[in-house]
């Protein structure tokens, strides 16, 4: 499975760090003690600064020039668009409007700097995909989820930007269930987890104003807490948990009418082998077996989570990131299970 984890052939390193844990592709610094922003961004490799510059074309003289000709100089400017630049390396990381304005990668940290003042973030992973265009940062609260007597689950925050003009600023409350690394985020009582910023000219000053994320994951966190204690409680049997991954798999309102009405023959295999993965794990995995998860509501809908987050290929782990926390398919097939069991646990 292909990484796509910038490498800088400058420095010769891949830009990624990670505190103690090897992540899966075996790549970047990995370090013993939780760094401080400074020290993250050096870790990471991401202590490059990104340029907005004008961009040319050639006049006709230039365009037609036979091909004799070595050098062909651009002397139009393109009005109005700008190309990004990483200054280290000179690679272009994409093409902006005049309006756009980069927000440098030591703005993403000090987001979360401002936001708790410091106080208990530790900063776990980071670091920069492609070309250098998109970086991710992964920060612990201090602060913890307990299910049960001992299914405990860490809280994050995760951010990721652009430097190509193709996203927002991101921010995210990313629960994380410690013993099989399950992302749990879901939105509750219209209270998205995520933050979006965009590349404006206030974009900094918005992000030092983000603190409002803090409260949206002080809310998720003490709702989450009730209802996972609440779900853990709820046996349930493995007919209705196949039912419930059916449902939250469902691709389209086609395939909804035939999981409703039974109709099993007419699914398609592909479908059927993902239902199958995904009930397979959420029976047979370790993580599965402790007494929150086992025949339990809670552990249906960790093993949803699980099929996306430790079964299922990826392309690369942009493609993953895209898939789980920036609203594909995996975040909204998770959301819909959410929801799912907040309807069952209703029911009993």
């Amino acid at each position: 499975m292909a990484h796509n984890i910038n490498f800088n052939e400058k420095t010769n390193r891949h830009s990624f760090f990670s505190v103690q844990q090897k992540p899966w592709h075996g790549l970047g610094k990995i370090v013993e003690n939780f760094p401080t922003s400074s020290e993250a961004i050096k870790f990471a490799g991401l202590d490059y600064t990104v340029e907005k510059r004008k961009l040319y074309t050639f006049d006709n003289e230039n365009e037609q020039a036979n091909e004799e000709v070595e050098i062909k100089i651009p002397e139009i400017e393109v009005p109005n668009y700008y190309a990004t630049l990483r200054t280290d390396t000179e690679q272009v990381l994409g093409v902006v409007g005049k309006d756009y304005e980069i927000v440098q990668n030591k703005d993403a940290f000090t987001f979360f700097d401002s936001i708790v003042e410091g106080d208990g973030v530790q900063y776990e992973t980071a670091g920069a995909l492609g070309n250098g265009e998109r970086i991710f940062i992964t920060a612990k609260l201090p602060s913890y989820i307990k299910v049960g007597n001992d299914d405990f689950i860490e809280q994050y925050l995760f951010l990721t930007t652009s430097h190509d003009g193709l996203g927002s600023i991101t921010a995210a409350f990313t629960p994380i269930r410690v013993v099989c690394a399950n992302t749990l985020a879901a939105a509750l009582n219209n209270c998205s987890n995520s933050f979006k910023i965009r590349h404006t000219p206030s974009a900094k000053e918005r992000l030092v104003q983000a603190h409002t994320l803090m409260g949206i994951t002080n809310k998720l966190s003490w709702q989450m807490n009730e209802i996972f204690n609440q779900w853990a409680k709820v046996k349930i049997e493995d007919a209705e948990v196949k039912k419930l991954i059916q449902l939250a798999m469902v691709p389209n309102k086609e395939v909804l009418k035939k999981v409703q009405a039974g109709q099993q023959d007419e699914l398609s295999t592909q479908f059927i082998n993902i239902c199958d993965k995904t009930f397979e794990y959420t029976l047979a995995a370790p993580s599965q077996q402790l007494e929150t998860t086992k025949g339990t509501l809670f552990g249906v809908y960790n093993g949803i989570t699980g099929y996306f987050q430790n079964v299922k290929q990826y392309r690369n782990e942009e493609t993953k990131l895209k898939s789980v926390l920036l609203g594909g398919v995996a975040q909204l097939r998770t959301q819909t299970a959410f929801n799912l069991c907040l309807d069952r646990m209703s029911l009993s």
